[in-house]
């Protein structure tokens, strides 16, 4: 999901302090009393690297939605980019991105802690110091344990199937430990210390030097473990930060207020005095409610729809209000081998060579707000991106028929094969994507069924199932994925680490199952030189080309809609959408 180069130049660099941008943009802060002022006159792309309109005002409703439903507002059991950009108004890790627009907002700055984390000279131990006097919304203290509980209860995936794996596999947890509620009162002081009320010490299994990308995951998010409520603890979250929960329908919408025990947070404005959130808003209103001034935030941060695209971008007032961002993400469709016939395979290369990469690229909008036709995995905002193409596709990249006749032929389907394709059932480029998919390969009669599945479980119980992806025939599975930070080990290893794929669900690999490369992701770890880490992802992501286990789609961009009346709007490297920390209303 997130996002930058070296690793320990930016964990282990000099802190700095926040301070939200001044520049750029043509608002003005709204003044006390008097008449509403006018709505701020953009210029496209006006908040890529600067706050647009920007304000320190305080006040008013912020209005979120979302055309489906939310994974889980559960720190310990979300995956989902817009989820963990959102998730820092309610929660506080022990150190997150830097709210600030562009390229700044890929900082790494303390948070509950008072400085960045403080390595051993192997990098095996990582230490922090909560800062003095944090509490919970009920007035009750934030401590050092309340953080290793939170990352102790993030282990048991079975209870939080969607969260990131890393500290799971990284840390030195002792043999089959199963987290607090099946392996009650073990000692896992090898993995977590707390040798006081603020002090937190992890220790790994081995070296890595960029262990403040982990520390900024909402697993250190910390839990009180007497508030903790398993599977349930997502209806009511106990706030650490500006926001806590005054009202939280699941599946419906939830509504956000001010804490007043926040404090102590140089990070987070928090300007607007209220958060509001809707859920299963219809995805073809999204953008005509944005555009009125009905909603302020499309939350999933995906973009203009195909169908809104054209009216926004041939009318210039309507293009003044949006930007273009980049983002470290690959829009791409697994291709599982565990799903017969794709188990050989030249199968797997037919449909590679099948795809219509063009009309890929177009239902996600095209080259301006979709994105650049990948041919490989690492995006090349990347750093150790090597661009390579294995599956050419031909002079307009509507495919090689010829080649994926002969590899059809190879596998034994020399007529072609019938498999499913599932796709998130409120993301209308998804289907768009299925639909091009599946014209394209019935060119080379590869017959496709669509199968839609709803957002909040997708991971979960369907597609990131092995066992539903077997039993219903899931040869292909549309799939997204931003790098988690700004690295390669950030954007590669939870797509294709067969380590991380979980039997009861929830893992966003779902066709990765190569030694080789599990073995190059060890590699990785334990080279303290970042420039020399830089050829394993490049080794990694054409590897795993090789096995033809995934059809990559579109480097994304994306077109964000700013909504009327927002203030202090930016988009940042970290988030690669709006950075929701910042956000506030004009008055």
């Amino acid at each position: 999901m997130k996002r930058k180069p070296t690793l320990a130049t930016i964990a282990l660099g000099a802190v700095l302090a926040l301070g939200l941008s001044a520049c750029g943009g043509g608002g003005t802060e709204s003044s006390g009393g008097g008449s509403k002022p006018a709505e701020a006159k953009g210029s496209f792309n006006a908040a890529l690297t600067a706050a647009f309109n920007p304000s320190t005002k305080k006040g008013g409703t912020l209005k979120f939605a979302n055309p489906g439903e939310w994974d889980s507002l559960d720190p310990a059991d979300t995956y989902y980019a817009y989820t963990w950009n959102f998730i820092r108004l309610y929660g506080r890790a022990l150190v997150m991105f830097k709210s600030a627009p562009g390229p700044d907002g890929s900082t790494v700055v303390p948070d509950l802690a008072e400085s960045l984390g403080k390595p051993s000279d192997d990098f095996k131990t990582w230490t922090y110091t909560l800062r003095k006097g944090l509490k919970y919304e009920d007035g009750s203290p934030i401590t050092s344990k309340d953080v290793k509980y939170a990352v102790q209860r993030s282990i048991d995936r079975e209870t939080f199937p969607n969260g990131p794996t890393y500290l799971n596999t990284m840390l030195n947890w002792p043999k089959d430990y199963k987290g607090p509620y099946k392996s009650k009162g073990a000692d896992v002081d090898s993995a977590i210390e707390t040798p006081d009320d603020h002090t937190i010490v992890f220790k790994l299994k081995q070296p890595y030097s960029g262990f403040d990308y982990l520390a900024q995951m909402p697993v250190t998010m910390p839990v009180p473990e007497a508030k903790d409520t398993g599977s349930k603890y997502q209806e009511h979250v106990i706030s650490s930060g500006p926001y806590m929960f005054e009202k939280n329908e699941i599946g419906k919408g939830f509504s956000l207020v001010r804490n007043p025990h926040w404090g102590d947070d140089p990070n987070r404005p928090a300007l607007p005095d209220r958060i509001e959130v809707q859920l299963k808003v219809n995805a073809d209103d999204m953008d005509n409610r944005l555009l009125s001034g009905d909603i302020h935030v499309d939350v999933t941060g995906n973009g203009v729809s195909s169908a809104a695209q054209g009216r926004v971008l041939q009318d210039q007032n309507l293009k003044g209000g949006t930007d273009n961002v980049a983002q470290q993400r690959l829009w791409y469709t697994s291709v599982n081998p565990t799903v017969k016939p794709l188990d050989n395979i030249d199968c797997r290369k037919a449909v590679l060579y099948a795809t219509d990469r063009a009309g890929y690229q177009a239902a996600f909008g095209g080259e301006f707000a979709g994105g650049e036709i990948a041919t490989g995995l690492l995006p090349p905002t990347v750093p150790g991106f090597e661009r390579f193409d294995l599956y050419p596709a031909g002079a307009d990249n509507t495919g090689d028929l010829n080649k994926a006749k002969e590899h059809l032929a190879k596998c034994g389907q020399p007529n072609g094969f019938e498999t499913n394709i599932s796709y998130r059932a409120e993301r209308p480029k998804e289907k768009a994507t299925a639909e091009a998919l599946q014209q394209a390969l019935g060119r080379a009669g590869i017959k496709l069924t669509l199968k839609p599945y709803p957002q909040g479980d997708y991971f979960s119980l369907y597609a990131g199932k092995p066992s539903f992806v077997v039993e219903n025939k899931l040869g292909l599975v549309i799939n997204g994925w931003g790098s988690d930070y700004p690295d390669g080990y950030g954007f590669l290893q939870q797509i294709v680490d067969s380590r991380v794929i979980r039997p009861g669900g929830g893992s966003s690999n779902t066709s990765v199952r190569i030694p080789d490369v599990d073995a190059l992701i060890d590699k990785s770890l334990t080279e303290p030189d970042a420039a020399k880490r830089l050829p394993i992802w490049a080794q990694i992501d054409k590897r795993v080309m090789e096995e033809a286990v995934i059809l990559p789609g579109v480097w994304a961009k994306t077109l964000l809609v700013r909504g009327k009346g927002l203030t202090n709007v930016y988009a940042s490297d970290s988030q690669q959408m709006y950075d929701y920390v910042g956000l506030g209303v004009q008055q």
